[in-house]
């Protein structure tokens, strides 16, 4: 007979399988191209893959060793963090990278009991967006307007 061990471990490790699976199954209708010249299916592939693995070895652990319950659904945390997530989605072309990432942190900081905010989470705020912008619009040229048509 199975015998559940920890069940924290168990259920994070189904959502890691469920969340990589599906991943797997959009990103298999997109081409995988080579390490050299990636296709657009090649990270969700490789990230969904990584997401498996994760999920076995969490599920395995829960079946294995002795672990915590599952307590109380922390539902405020978990519609913040999906607000914040759609937030972003439905901002960033209209609004920009700038405005959309703004709004994805403070949201999402909202979800924790313990967030104040304070001049070091503004400096945290303006050092990871400036970082972002740097990386993903800069450095790796991805197509997201800094400023979007709402400041122009």
């Amino acid at each position: 007979m199975i015998r559940v061990r920890g069940e924290k471990d168990l259920g994070i490790g189904a959502i890691y399988l469920a969340l990589g699976l599906a991943g797997f199954i959009v990103a298999r209708d997109y081409s995988f191209g080579t390490a050299g010249r990636m296709g657009p299916g090649y990270f969700p592939t490789v990230i969904s893959s990584l997401l498996m693995c994760f999920g076995v070895v969490t599920t395995a652990k829960g079946m294995l060793r002795d672990g915590e319950p599952i307590g109380k659904i922390n539902w405020k945390g978990l519609t913040l963090v999906t607000l914040s997530v759609c937030a972003f989605g439905f901002s960033l072309e209209t609004a920009g990278l700038i405005a959309a990432l703004t709004v994805l942190i403070l949201i999402s900081a909202a979800a924790s009991e313990r967030f104040r905010f304070e001049i070091r989470a503004t400096i945290g705020l303006l050092a990871l967006v400036i970082f972002c912008v740097a990386v993903f619009v800069e450095g790796l040229g991805l197509p997201m307007p800094i400023l979007g048509d709402w400041f122009k």
